[in-house]
C-alpha cells in the first residue's frame, strides 16, 4: 500500500501512526507542504491519505495558500473511498472540505485529556478499539461543525466534535493519537516557550503527567493507529498490495 502523508509544520512526526504503516509493510511518501513541496491535485496511485497537525488554521490561506488544495485533496480522497486521516490540523480541514464551519478559537484544550467514545464510535471500525473513554493527548484552539451527513464518534465537555468519519473511511480526530509519550516529550524539547504560554505547569510537573496517563494513552493510540490502517484498501472490495517500507519522517 502506498500512502500519501501531508506535514503542516516541524516537528510534527508520525508517531504511532508510522508504526502501524510500518507494521502494514506500508510504502510512505511525506510531502512538507509548509516547505513549498507540492500537494498533488488527484489521489491517483495513493491508497490513503494522512494529513498532519500544524499552528495555522484550517482558514490560514493567506500565510499557507496550498491550505484549500489541501482542503480538495482529502475530499478526493474521501469521495474516491480511499483511506483519509486528519489529525488536529487535518480534522479541522477535512471538516472544512465537506462543508463545515472552522470555529477558530473556541475549544482549547493541551495535554492529556478524557476523550468519551459515543455510541456511533462503538459501532464503528476505529474507534471501537479503545472502548468507552481513554486519556489521549491534545493541543489545540480551534474546532469545527460537523459536516452534513458525517458520523461522530467521539467527544468531552471542550471539544464537542473529537472524532468523526465521512463515507467508509475519511476520519477526523482532533486529538493527537499519534503522538506517544516518546513525541511529546520531543515537542517539549522543541517548544518550550509555547508550551509555558499554555499551561506554566506542564514541563515541571510533565513526569506526574505522564505517570499518570502516559502509558494508557499510548495504549489508546497504538490501537486507534492499528485500526485506521486496516481500513486501507478497503474501497469497492480491493484489497491493498503491500509494498517495501519507503519511509521519509523528520526525526
Amino acid at each position: 500500500m502506498r500512502i500519501l502523508v501531508i506535514e503542516n509544520m516541524a516537528k510534527t512526526e508520525l508517531g504511532q501512526v508510522g508504526t502501524a504503516l510500518r507494521e502494514a509493510k506500508a510504502e510512505i511518501e511525506v510531502r512538507r507542504a509548509y516547505l513549498g513541496e507540492a500537494v498533488p491535485e488527484a489521489p491517483d496511485g495513493y491508497d490513503a491519505l494522512v494529513v498532519l497537525g500544524g499552528e495555522q488554521s484550517a482558514l490560514d490561506d493567506a500565510a499557507y495558500p496550498y491550505l484549500p488544495d489541501l482542503a480538495a485533496l482529502m475530499r478526493a480522497f474521501g469521495d474516491s473511498d480511499r483511506s483519509v486521516l486528519g489529525i488536529c490540523l487535518g480534522s479541522q480541514l477535512l471538516a472544512r472540505a465537506y462543508g463545515a464551519a472552522n470555529l477558530l478559537g473556541a475549544a482549547k484544550e493541551f495535554g492529556w485529556c478524557q476523550v468519551h467514545v459515543r455510541g456511533e464510535g462503538a459501532a464503528d471500525p476505529v474507534l471501537s478499539s479503545v472502548g468507552e473513554s481513554f486519556p489521549i493527548f491534545q493541543w489545540h484552539g480551534d474546532t469545527f461543525t460537523l459536516p452534513e451527513g458525517a458520523v461522530h464518534l467521539a467527544e468531552n465537555t471542550v471539544t464537542t466534535h473529537q472524532a468523526f468519519r465521512v463515507g467508509r473511511a475519511a476520519y477526523g480526530t482532533q486529538f493527537h493519537f499519534e503522538a506517544d509519550t516518546h513525541l511529546v516529550e520531543d515537542w517539549n524539547r522543541a517548544f518550550p516557550e509555547t508550551i509555558n504560554r499554555l499551561d506554566p505547569t506542564w514541563l515541571a510537573r510533565y513526569r506526574e503527567h505522564a505517570a499518570r496517563h502516559g502509558r494508557e494513552a499510548d495504549a489508546a493510540g497504538l490501537a486507534l493507529a492499528r485500526a485506521w490502517v486496516a481500513t486501507i484498501g478497503g474501497r469497492n472490495g480491493a484489497a491493498a498490495t503491500a509494498g517495501p517500507v519507503l519511509e521519509d519522517v523528520d526525526g
